[in-house]
């Protein structure tokens, strides 16, 4: 070994373990405890965009909707299948389809507008609760602090907690899980979580067992404001149904465009729809 290389040798190594250092030193607790507070953030002003999303769903086609609110929740307009634009016969009967479901809930009675908000809501905070409950059922280990895309990240080793009590039958899975979260080091949101069940979960009193295989990645993108929005869910569900019949699930979906634009604006503007990524 030359001189160079003896010295590239000690200035790498200098600075791997200056890493591991600084890595030491950062409060895990309180990083979590940071991006906890971002999440909730993100969730309070979601409804304030509109986007555009692409789903996969067991096999079937990609769909791109264009999804606005509409009178306090989504409304979703079909756009493309597999990557291809609508002929303008089908567009016309979707756009048809999408002014029939405004002028309904602008015609609703309040009860029925109470009602589906309210659905909306529940969904939305059930959502929420489960990966709320990410930073309850783990315990969370630093094992680094690096790059990922644009982004200064800490990773994060999840594991589960043996004194978690999940609060429902869906938070149950968790209790059987492990992943990692990388968190930007700036803002503390999340930028991508995985986690998958490394051993087989009873749910559903019992008649129910989600096996080891099942599993969901998220990653999250900036939309402005200070606000994360997601731009990537997959989700590859097994289990079992009374001991015996295998179901399996498979969900791969993208989320783009985010805006505040209103209904009003957003359906005027499908002429000039982004393309699906």
């Amino acid at each position: 070994m030359n001189l160079r290389e003896v010295w590239r040798v000690a200035v790498f190594g200098s600075i791997a373990w200056l890493a591991v250092a600084a890595s030491a030193q950062v409060d895990v607790k309180a990083i979590i405890e940071h991006s906890v507070e971002a999440n909730k953030a993100d969730w309070e002003a979601a409804p304030n965009y509109d986007n555009y999303e692409t789903e996969k769903e067991d096999g079937g086609p990609m769909k791109t909707f264009q999804v606005v609110m509409v009178e306090g929740s989504p409304c979703k307009k079909l756009i493309a299948i597999n990557g291809t634009r609508l002929s303008s016969e089908q567009q016309k009967e979707e756009d048809q389809k999408f002014e029939h479901a405004v002028n309904q809930r602008q015609h609703e009675s309040a009860e029925q507008r109470s009602q589906r908000i309210a659905k909306y809501e529940a969904d939305r905070s059930r959502d929420h609760e489960m990966m709320s409950q990410l930073t309850e059922a783990f315990n969370f280990e630093l094992k680094g602090v690096r790059r990922m895309g644009r982004y200064q990240v800490y990773v994060l080793k999840a594991t589960p907690r043996a004194d978690y009590r999940p609060p429902n039958t869906q938070a149950r899975v968790l209790t059987g899980m492990e992943g990692m979260l990388w968190v930007d080091t700036k803002t503390y949101q999340w930028v991508k979580v995985e986690a998958e069940v490394i051993r087989p979960v009873r749910i559903a009193g019992f008649i129910a067992t989600v096996e080891p295989g099942t599993r969901f990645e998220l990653e999250n993108t900036p939309v402005g404001d200070g606000i994360w929005q997601p731009k990537h869910f997959s989700m590859s569900a097994h289990a079992k149904v009374l001991f015996m019949f295998s179901h399996k699930n498979d969900e791969n979906d993208r989320f783009f465009g985010y805006s505040r634009t209103s209904y009003i604006e957003a359906a005027k503007a499908i002429s000039s729809t982004p393309r699906s990524r």
